[in-house]
């Protein structure tokens, strides 16, 4: 196994670099800095404390397991706060996007403002050749690819990272099975090899989305509407909702006798949110989507390819205009405003990231 992981990333006969590894106190970044120790790599591991005021914070905990791998693998060890940062570009951001009606990804933005922003900032104003972090994706010469476990690939959320960030970025766990990568855990002696995955929202721990909403936006609940216009139930507030879901809504006792209702349009200003029992008008076939803040990864890009705008969900079939912000969905969707698109490519066996963008608008076509 461990010969296998170093002949991917050709690390024989390297000579001695420097990286700064990621260690988030969890299972995948230890045994992350644990591979590189053993290829022959300068490590030093790197703790990123964010805390933000009324959050309960688990930075205490994670940051004591972060120190147990550091102690056990003997490699420098360093903190670095960076929750300004993180307070100001990705959680005040995300809340004001959602503010506006918009679904942003924290977690995207997270990556490219802070683990691969201001951290690596860091890392190679200190001299390290590479950083490394735990996610479950994959690169080669500046290009993003998927992780070898599909149930666990990460690359939807780091289409942000630039090309140039890459060079010098090493996932070392993402060519690996979950399951290899606990059992490497047990057998290298990690302090945290049964330390359970974390949940939630990047660096806020198990609280969950609607909840974070819910304190920070004070929705108020408003009705629900029908593609006629007829209210035909109530909901928490406007701002909870995305399109195309089918829960967390009210409908009246004569409404619950139909089909599933999908939310196919949401009113910020009137706080109402619109559903239907067609997931998609019936006359639609294909969504055009108009993207910004695009970043592409790896040179010239394909006019076809494969696009999902939600974590895990299945990808479709799209073209990509010459502009490359125009974006072509084969499939009708209603597709979220402020959310994350991003394409792929099939490339010699593998799954290449080619990056994406933000969600601008979208529209429904025959």
């Amino acid at each position: 196994m461990l010969d296998s992981w170093r002949t991917k990333l050709n690390i024989f006969g390297k000579k001695k670099q420097k990286v700064f590894v990621g260690l988030s106190g969890g299972v995948d970044s230890a045994v992350s800095a644990a591979l590189l120790v053993r290829a022959g790599y300068d490590v030093t591991g790197v703790f990123i404390r964010i805390a933000l005021p009324g959050y309960a914070c688990s930075a205490g905990e994670d940051k004591i397991q972060a120190m147990r791998v550091a102690a056990h693998l003997r490699i420098p060890f360093i903190e670095i706060d960076l929750s300004a940062e993180y307070g100001a570009q990705v959680f005040a951001h995300s809340l004001g996007e959602f503010k506006k009606g918009n679904t942003p990804n924290p977690d995207t933005l997270c990556n490219r403002e802070i683990k691969f922003g201001a951290f690596y900032t860091f890392a190679r104003a200190r001299g390290a050749d590479y950083v490394a972090t735990g996610h479950y994706a994959q690169t080669k010469e500046g290009k993003l690819y998927a992780s070898a476990d599909q149930n666990k690939d990460q690359s939807y959320f780091l289409w942000m990272v630039k090309e140039d960030i890459l060079k010098h970025t090493l996932f070392p766990v993402g060519g690996m099975q979950k399951p290899d990568v606990r059992a490497l855990a047990q057998k290298f002696g990690l302090p945290n090899a049964a330390r359970r995955d974390s949940q939630g929202l990047c660096f806020l721990g198990d609280i969950a989305m609607e909840d974070m909403l819910a304190r920070e936006l004070t929705p108020t609940q408003g009705d629900v509407l029908s593609a006629s216009g007829e209210v035909v139930g109530t909901h928490d507030g406007a701002v909870l909702y995305t399109l195309g879901e089918r829960h967390g809504f009210t409908l009246f006792p004569h409404t619950k006798e139909t089909l599933p209702h999908f939310v196919i349009a949401k009113n910020i200003a009137k706080n109402t949110i619109t559903v239907s029992t067609d997931r998609f008008p019936q006359h639609a076939t294909k969504t055009v989507v108009e993207l910004t803040e695009t970043n592409w990864i790896g040179g010239a890009q394909p006019s076809v390819a494969q696009a999902r705008f939600r974590y895990r969900q299945k990808r479709m079939p799209a073209e990509i205009a010459a502009n490359k912000n125009n974006i072509t969905l084969l499939e009708p969707h209603y597709v979220p405003a402020g959310q994350s698109l991003v394409l792929y490519t099939e490339e010699a066996g593998m799954l290449r990231c080619l990056g994406g963008g933000i969600v601008n608008k979208s529209e429904l076509l025959s």
